[in-house]
């Protein structure tokens, strides 16, 4: 048999010889091991990641089918509670639960996993009844736990279950959050806010510095709408006072969606903003309300305006739809250079109808073979954009 001995002295040569190597190859030579190196960490880490989770992925088809039985046969299909006495009243079965393996952190949060999906799926006192097994069992303190977490990720985590599981939490524990320079933090905290705050639980609004993204804004308007008994303040002091412009803007869509006439006179106030897209926003705003007074003023600034303001004026003058300004329509569809100008100048002249029949059935004889195409898709019913 023979071996392969490396001489003792075979990395001293190495050395010798990079060292004294010409820098071009140096360089390439580090930049070797550098590569080599990241590439076996990266490999290492993947197969570290997917041995995990092959782990955890068996453990919990292990006990998920213990813990759906727990709760389908001692809670859901239990005859012994009764239906029409409160969640709150009701002693449940929680011995049954006291199982070995829950006193492993891992299997207490399966547990917690898996109320909070039945939760999700049943409504009414069955739901209650799941909300008082997650607190009789004391798991809310798992949650509360997690909140002192100094890893985001986890106190995202707690912050999710106290959402789902409608638990009270006290405004200082949570507020400081919502301004987190931690992206998925900020929107998990102003989420959780607004869905568990009694009191104020559009606080938030007024110290939050950092801007709501589209789908920050998106995940809010949905909480807020499908929210029971929150208390819907007037969003025109928002509008009136605060600095940040993703907040006022998000307030716009709110004013419009709960119709609050009210706010009006602090939206026409901001037209004289200087930043051309919550000007936009704000006549997006007047023209949904309807606000008939300001269609005036809007006609008049027309010219003076960037292009999507200028869209959002001819939308809004279609939204109104008071009549008064359909020649002004009728010279932007005709002689405006801009195709999305001339299309929601014929947008708004068919919104117009009532008071343009005459004058749309004219545009049709004699305008060009584009127009007459744009004034075709616009009468379109069936077609919106």
């Amino acid at each position: 048999m023979i071996e392969t001995v490396i001489p003792a002295d075979f990395f001293a040569s190495l050395y010798y010889e990079f060292r004294y190597a010409p820098l071009i190859i140096q360089i390439a030579f580090v930049f070797i091991i550098i590569a080599v190196s990241f590439t076996a960490g990266a490999y290492l880490s993947i197969l570290l990641s997917r041995y995990r989770g092959y782990r955890r992925d068996k453990k919990l088809a292990a006990i998920n089918p213990v813990i759906d039985n727990l709760i389908f046969e001692r809670i859901i299909m239990n005859d012994s509670i009764d239906p029409d006495t409160p969640a709150s009243q009701v002693q449940l079965p929680i011995e049954d639960f006291h199982l070995p393996i829950f006193r492993k952190r891992w299997a207490r949060q399966a547990l917690v996993d898996r109320i909070i999906n039945y939760r999700k799926n049943v409504r009414g006192n069955m739901g209650q009844l799941l909300r008082a097994l997650y607190v009789q069992l004391e798991l809310d303190k798992e949650s509360y736990r997690k909140m002192k977490s100094s890893r985001w990720d986890i106190k995202v985590q707690a912050l999710t279950e106290f959402t789902n599981m409608d638990m009270s939490i006290s405004d200082v524990s949570i507020l400081p959050l919502t301004n987190s320079s931690n992206r998925e933090l900020r929107a998990a905290a102003r989420h959780a806010y607004i869905k568990l705050s009694k009191n104020e639980p559009f606080k938030f609004f007024d110290v939050t510095t950092e801007p709501l993204l589209l789908w920050d804004q998106v995940e809010l308007f949905k909480i807020i709408t499908s929210t029971e008994h929150i208390a819907i303040p007037n969003f025109a002091q928002w509008v009136t006072y605060s600095s940040n412009k993703s907040i006022v803007a998000f307030c716009l869509k709110l004013i419009v969606h709960y119709n609050q006439l009210a706010a009006v006179p602090a939206v026409i106030k901001l037209l004289e903003t200087k930043d051309h897209y919550l000007r936009a926003d704000t006549i997006n705003c007047l023209g949904k309300l309807k606000v008939e007074e300001v269609e005036s003023k809007l006609v008049t600034m027309y010219g003076s305006q960037p292009l999507i303001c200028q869209i959002e004026i001819l939308k809004a003058v279609g939204r109104i739809n008071s009549g008064e300004y359909v020649s002004f329509l009728r010279q932007e569809f005709l002689h405006s250079t801009d195709f999305d100008l001339r299309k929601h100048a014929a947008k708004s002249l068919v919104r117009n109808e009532w008071r343009a029949k005459e004058l749309i059935q004219e545009l049709i004889a004699t305008a060009t073979a584009e127009n007459l195409l744009i004034l075709k898709h616009c009468m379109n019913p069936l077609i919106k954009f």
